[in-house]
């Protein structure tokens, strides 16, 4: 974001604070809940259940770390009375913005203030940065669903039997997941569970699950895949015998393609083996989405 765009988008939140007066909930009763991406809103819903209106600001297919806030969405920001976003740099383009309502008084929850920095993996490539992607270890996802709860319980109290209610419907829901995640992965061999993905997105499900993960890119699509990078691992699919690499929803394919065509060029057939939903859902919730993802993987490197 230039700038210029940043001063006229920080302007325009301090001018809206200034004709406004922050609710406690809307005119139907229940509380306005604004989350960034589709992860976000979906566990909005799923913590808030009936006593919460929710919207979301990124839909399917797009990709956080480049999204910039339009002046509506400023709006929508500013009209809320929540503010649900990721933080570690997720919404890389979104930071002043955040500082901004905050220091406007309205009420922010960031999921990651709901982490013991000791269960976050760092970004090698800058110390002192972690990966975001947290949504793919379920155990830390239910610290995040806590941490929604705790944080909707104070600011609406009257509502947090429902919200304690929702939260505990959710976890056995989890637990579910983690065991489909878990069975699944043990029809890989093992030596083949090396995942090859557009971006390193997926470094907690490695962790989490036994997979040894490898992306073209960084954790922030922000970096670009040089030339040497694509030689790299092309080299490392032929000699580990990949059989499939994956592209992602929300980042151009363009950067795997180039992949398995110098992976061909080395004599070696590699599969793209299906698209993953990294920084966005798919046209499910977190855990269709989270179960597509799995079967796709598993399905092209069994």
């Amino acid at each position: 974001m230039s700038s210029i765009r940043k001063i006229l988008l920080i302007g325009l939140v301090t001018l809206l604070a200034s004709c406004s007066n922050q609710s406690t909930t809307s005119d139907n009763g229940k509380l306005t809940i604004v989350a960034t991406t589709t992860m976000l809103a979906d566990l909005a819903n799923k913590i808030g259940g009936e006593a919460v209106t929710v919207t979301g600001l990124m839909g399917p297919g797009i990709d956080p770390h480049l999204y910039q806030a339009s002046a509506g969405d400023v709006i929508k920001l500013q009209d809320a009375d929540v503010v649900l976003y990721n933080g570690l740099h997720l919404e890389g383009k979104m930071g002043d913005l955040f500082s901004s309502l905050g220091e406007q008084g309205r009420n922010m929850i960031s999921i990651e203030d709901g982490f013991d920095v000791n269960d976050l993996l760092e970004d090698s490539e800058n110390p002192g940065y972690y990966d975001p992607h947290v949504w793919f270890d379920v155990e830390l996802w239910r610290n995040a669903a806590e941490h929604v709860t705790s944080e909707l319980s104070t600011i609406d109290s009257d509502n947090t039997s429902s919200y304690q209610s929702n939260l505990e419907s959710y976890y056995r829901e989890l637990s579910k997941l983690e065991e489909y995640i878990n069975d699944r992965f043990t029809e890989i061999p093992e030596n083949q569970r090396i995942l090859v993905t557009a971006h390193d997105a997926f470094g907690y499900l490695g962790k989490a699950y036994g997979i040894e993960v490898v992306g073209l890119q960084g954790i922030s699509t922000d970096a670009e895949a040089g030339t040497s990078d694509v030689r790299q691992l092309a080299q490392f699919i032929e000699e580990n015998q990949i059989k499939a690499i994956f592209v992602e929803s929300s980042v151009p394919p363009k950067n795997i393609e180039a992949l398995q065509d110098a992976v061909i060029a080395r004599g070696f057939e590699v599969e793209i083996g299906g698209q993953l939903y990294s920084d966005s859902l798919g046209d499910g919730n977190y855990i269709d989405t989270f179960r597509e993802n799995i079967d796709t993987i598993v399905d092209a490197l069994k």
